[in-house]
């Protein structure tokens, strides 16, 4: 039984397992989310013919949460259905980009949780080009959304590390914990008036903008620690690759050897037993978990064990 100690109406908008954190802990402080809206129902599973929700979704069905899933977010239809539930404020969690009739709805506006310390990487994907990008410290952002994407006043941030062979995985895993306490605290500003917006330096910002899988190729030429960095900052989505006899083998873990290497960047060296690694241009990148095109994801011993290179 859910029990509401806030006279705020909140409507909630998100998607991922990432949001439901951030969903569930206003649930369990006693805010009054009026309502949900999240992606419509997708074709998966087995045989892709499985009609699958969204785990926001799926949580806020088992919480008796009034749900709307619209396919266009200008539809008069959704647009009349957001305006009856009278909501105080809108909360954004890893959902898809507003029009303005939608996040200037409420009368105290609509708040985005991203996983950066804003003005830095701005856009889609923020986790993913801070590790890529080597970076020892990232975070979360609270903002007031408006127009220009990721640029409204900032109400909170949060920082935290990343460890050297961190993948974008466990930063995600991390980040939506210290994101679903960063909304509480937001909220709970708003609440109280205590609200102190602070403007984003725009000469400061940096852009993530969303990976595709022709970007994720991995070019051995470069510094080791550049290659290490762009595999653990694409795994496990969208995942590094490169081509092994006419196949695809993504790596998803790895580690490196600054060494200087005796041969060419690029050349993939293997005793078929324990190691696989490839020389870069000042060391040597090994591979721990990787997944040939058309097998499972596993260790390197194991993929070993049943191809030889």
């Amino acid at each position: 039984m859910i029990i509401n100690n806030s006279k705020l109406r909140i409507v909630f908008m998100g998607t991922p397992d990432f949001a439901v954190v951030s969903l569930d802990i206003l649930i369990r402080n006693g805010y009054h989310v009026v309502g949900v809206i999240t992606a419509t129902d997708k074709l998966g599973g087995r045989g892709n013919k499985q009609l699958l929700q969204s785990p926001v979704k799926q949580y806020a069905l088992k919480h008796g949460l009034p749900v709307l899933q619209p396919e266009k977010l200008k539809n008069p239809t959704f647009i009349a259905d957001l305006k009856a539930w009278k909501a105080d404020l809108q909360i954004v969690v890893a959902f898809r980009m507003l029009p303005e009739m939608v996040w200037n709805m409420p009368p105290l506006g609509t708040v985005n949780v991203h996983g950066s310390l804003l003005p830095k990487y701005r856009g889609a994907a923020p986790i993913h080009w801070a590790v890529i990008n080597g970076e020892k410290e990232t975070g979360v952002t609270t903002f007031l959304l408006k127009h220009e994407i990721d640029t409204g006043d900032i109400l909170l941030s949060q920082k935290m590390g990343i460890a050297e062979h961190d993948t974008t995985g466990d930063v995600h895993d991390r980040m939506m914990y210290l994101g679903a306490e960063a909304l509480l605290e937001s909220v709970q500003k708003i609440e109280m008036g205590n609200v102190q917006l602070l403007p984003q330096p725009d000469v400061e910002a940096t852009h993530a903008p969303k990976l595709f899988h022709e970007m994720c190729g991995i070019d051995f030429n470069k510094p080791v620690s550049e290659v290490h960095n762009f595999i653990r900052g694409l795994s496990p989505n969208p995942t590094a690759w490169m081509m092994l006899n006419d196949l695809k083998l993504k790596v998803y873990k790895s580690s490196k050897e600054k060494i200087a290497p005796n041969e060419p960047a690029g050349q993939l060296i293997s005793d078929n037993k324990k190691f696989v690694k490839v020389s870069c241009q000042d060391g040597y990148i090994h591979f721990l978990e990787l997944q040939l095109e058309g097998r499972k994801r596993m260790d390197v011993k194991t993929f070993l064990n049943g191809y030889k290179i």
